[in-house]
This record gives structure tokens, C-alpha cells and sequence, in this order.
């Protein structure tokens, strides 16, 4: 339908300069799947926004993206405002997918909905959390808990009433394929992937936690913010730990640093623009074998010195204990509708009642205490375990 106005003007001009700029190995925005297109008040095509800036601020305005600004990403009650925080990686790896994706001629709204989701599913305390809650889940039987996939359970189905946000299968896709852990010189997409693969993938790793590292992206954009997931937190991970006295400059292996050089600044740039080289004008990302191998060799500090490292990890038994209370209370309240409950309030004002009857309870809970924030989560541990004063009266 040819558009007069100068908004429909303006549509034109961007589907046009879209066309112009992306490479054929891009993902065009004509080519966004939504998983309801009825549901869109205003089509995709009509809308000034890309779908998939789209989606890049449906999450940007969601609850759980609020809630990145106290999640941990490595180090957990440090008292030190210059660690980094989850809110703070997640724009690290956008900015430097968006910069890839730029470079490479990729569509960069769909690299930024993607880094900017990517982390959405983290439990409290980082990785020793998400670990604590696959173990309930597996105590109790509802399957697993990975945040690839709790990222992708809240835009799909906890956001918005349990409607969830209605994102592209491509922006969900790259969330559950993001798994940063997995190190690859190489990577590829499944162009061959479909919604339904994408649901069967989601719903498998609810299943099984380690099944997430198995999973590929559908678009190159998805492979390039699972590599800008890495250049993000590797050599910024080790300024953190020098900060905190975990690591000195000095002990950082000494091959890596020949390649890679010893600051985060000179990490990411080296990797990127060696990801760049050695990319352009493939269907895949890749580095050089030069620089994978000192990538690998600074991953492989980060893991034994930092990640792995007991002063890191000193207060995890007693987290342990405390995410037990917090999920037995949590259930006790769910399974026996105490109103007054934090956890039947929180259901009460975001989920509506066929989305909590269609949910087994223990889901319930942990789908509950993934979402809390790392001061909301000791808050609510005091409240369960600490005695309260009476105040000056009986009354």
C-alpha cells in the first residue's frame, strides 16, 4: 500500500536504507517471526521501530530487566561499588555486538534485543544461585533451571499477566543459544531452525540444564552476542577479581597476554577486531587459531583462578541453606493461599489464575525466587529467619 503521509515517508526510507545496508547473511527485518502477529496492535511493517528494536525495548521496559540493576555477575557480597553488576554486563555485550554487527553489516536492533535479554533469566547470586535453584529442581522433580532458558520462560510466559511480550522467534532464539560458557572458534547458524525447534529447544532445557550448551543460534547476529557474551566478561572479570585482591595483573598467563595484552581494553579490542578479520563476508563467526588459543588460555585462568576461586565462593553453604527456607516457606504460602504472603502478592498483582493452576507449585516458587534481586533475596531471608522486636508496647 503506497504510504502519503510523511510517517509512511519515513517507513519507506528505512525498509529502503535496511535493504541497502545489510549483507545477504543478515537477518533482514522483513524476515522477524512473531509468535502472535495478531496480537500486535501495530503491525511490524507499519511501525516506525524495527521488530526487533521492538523487542529491544520490550525488555528494556520489563520487570526483570528492572531487576538486573542488583543481580550479581561474578562477585557476590563484596561490598564494592565498582564491581560489576548484571545491569552493567548486559550493555557491555551489547554495545560490542552492536559494534560487530555493524562492522560485519548484520542487523544490529536484533544484536541488541538479543545481548540486552540475554541475562534476563539469572537467578540471585550469578551462577552459584542458578546452580542452587536446578538443584531444588531436581530435589523436587519439576525438571532443571538454567537462566538461558528462565530468560526466555520470563519475556514468553511471566511478563505482562503471563502473556508474556510477544518477541521475534529470532530475538528468543539468540536468548536460549546465548551460553556463554561455551567456547567456540567457530561458530555458525542453523539457518534450517523453526519456531516450533525453538519452542522444542526452550522446552527441553527446562528439562535438562545442560542441554543448553548443546543449542546453536538461528542468526548469525544470535552467534556474534554469544561471542560478544565472552569478549564482554573475560577480560573485564579479571579487572573485577584484581580489584578485590583475588588475582594480581602479574599472574595472568603469560601467552595469553603476548596475544591478547593485559587490560580489558586491549582484551576486547584485540578479539574484535581479529573476530572481524577473520569473519567478514562468511556465514560464521570465527578467530583466528592464534588468538583462540589465548583466549582459551585466559579462559581457562579466569576458571581456576577467579570463577573457581574459595574466597569466591566462601558464603555459598550458608546461600544454600538459605534458598532451601526462602523455597519450603515460599511453597508452604503458595500450596495454602496465605494472602498476606510475599509470594501471593507477587503472583496476585503479575500472573493471572490460569497461568498459576496450569503451573506445578514448586515451578511457581522458583520461578519466584529467580526473579528476586540479590538485597531482596537476603531481605527476605531475614524476614523468615530473624526474630522481630516488639517495640515499646504489646500493642
Amino acid at each position: 500500500m503506497e504510504q502519503t503521509s510523511i510517517v509512511g515517508q519515513l517507513l519507506q526510507q528505512n525498509h529502503e536504507r535496511d535493504a541497502a545496508l545489510l549483507c545477504e547473511r543478515a537477518c533482514p527485518n522483513t524476515g522477524a517471526e512473531r509468535l502472535d502477529p495478531a496480537r500486535e496492535r501495530v503491525p511490524d511493517w507499519e511501525n516506525i521501530r524495527s521488530p526487533f528494536s521492538r523487542d529491544a525495548d520490550r525488555i528494556l521496559h520489563s520487570m526483570a530487566f528492572t531487576r538486573y540493576i542488583d543481580k550479581t555477575q561474578v562477585f557476590y557480597l563484596f561490598d564494592n561499588d565498582f564491581i560489576t553488576h548484571r545491569v552493567l554486563h548486559v550493555q557491555f555485550v551489547s554495545k560490542i555486538a552492536r559494534t560487530i554487527a555493524r562492522a560485519l553489516r548484520l542487523n544490529e536492533d536484533l544484536a541488541e534485543a538479543i545481548a540486552l535479554g540475554h541475562d534476563i533469566g539469572h537467578a540471585p547470586f550469578g551462577h552459584d544461585g542458578e546452580e542452587l535453584l536446578n538443584d531444588i529442581c531436581k530435589e523436587t522433580g519439576i525438571g532443571a533451571f538454567c537462566h538461558n532458558a528462565q530468560g526466555v520462560r520470563w519475556v514468553l510466559e511471566l511478563e505482562n499477566k503471563g502473556r508474556g511480550w510477544n518477541l521475534c522467534v529470532q530475538t528468543l532464539d539468540g536468548m536460549l543459544t546465548h551460553n556463554g560458557e561455551s567456547w567456540n572458534r567457530e561458530l555458525a547458524p542453523r539457518r534450517d531452525k523453526t519456531a516450533d525447534d525453538v519452542r522444542a529447544e526452550y522446552d527441553e532445557c527446562l528439562r535438562g540444564s545442560e542441554y543448553a550448551r548443546l543449542l546453536t543460534p538461528m542468526t548469525l547476529e544470535g552467534c556474534v552476542t554469544r561471542f560478544a557474551d565472552v569478549i564482554a566478561y573475560v577480560g573485564r572479570d579479571i579487572e573485577d577479581a584484581i580489584k578485590l585482591s583475588l588475582v594480581e595483573r602479574t599472574d595472568l598467563p603469560v601467552e595469553a597476554v603476548r596475544v591478547l595484552g593485559d587490560n580489558n581494553s586491549s582484551i576486547i579490542n584485540t578479539l574484535v577486531m581479529d573476530l572481524l578479520e577473520n569473519s567478514a563476508g562468511r556465514d560464521c563467526v570465527c578467530y583466528s587459531e592464534p588468538v583462540f588459543e589465548a583466549l582459551q588460555a585466559l579462559l581457562k585462568f579466569n576458571y581456576e583462578r577467579i570463577y573457581l576461586n574459595p574466597r569466591a565462593h566462601e558464603q555459598k553453604s550458608k546461600l544454600r541453606g538459605l534458598f532451601e527456607v526462602i523455597f519450603k516457606s515460599s511453597l508452604d504460602d503458595l500450596q495454602n493461599e496465605r494472602p498476606d504472603s510475599n509470594i501471593m502478592e507477587f503472583y496476585a498483582r503479575r500472573a493471572d489464575a490460569s497461568h498459576i493452576r496450569n503451573t506445578p507449585p514448586a515451578r511457581l516458587v522458583v520461578d519466584y525466587i529467580s526473579g528476586m534481586t540479590d538485597d531482596f533475596f537476603i531481605a527476605e531471608a531475614r524476614r523468615l529467619l530473624l526474630p522481630v522486636g516488639f517495640g515499646r508496647h504489646a500493642r
